[in-house]
């Protein structure tokens, strides 16, 4: 079939970054006369699709110019009696 081996051929060519509505605009500026639903089906039936590549986003600021807090307990959790050693944390979803 003509139109999977040129699907095939683009896929390729874009390094797998075409879906189905680049791809059918790309199919059609080579001359081909395709509906984008006949390529997400042919796209679907061969195992055709988009490798999605995210950049990592930096979510913690290492560089401040905070003060850095003392580690008092130095993870030493043992106590004689209670309301000895108090311990916090703060975390942000």
């Amino acid at each position: 079939m003509v139109t999977l081996a040129h699907i095939k051929v683009q896929s390729r060519l874009s390094l797998c970054s075409y879906g189905r509505p680049r791809m059918t605009e790309k199919l059609k500026e080579i001359g081909l006369d395709v509906g984008h639903r006949r390529i997400g089906r042919l796209m679907r039936q061969n195992g055709i699709s988009v490798v999605t590549i995210h950049k990592h986003k930096a979510t913690t600021d290492s560089d401040h110019k905070f003060n850095i807090v003392p580690n008092l307990l130095d993870r030493d959790f043992t106590v004689d009696l209670p309301n000895q050693m108090w311990a916090g944390d703060i975390s942000y979803v």
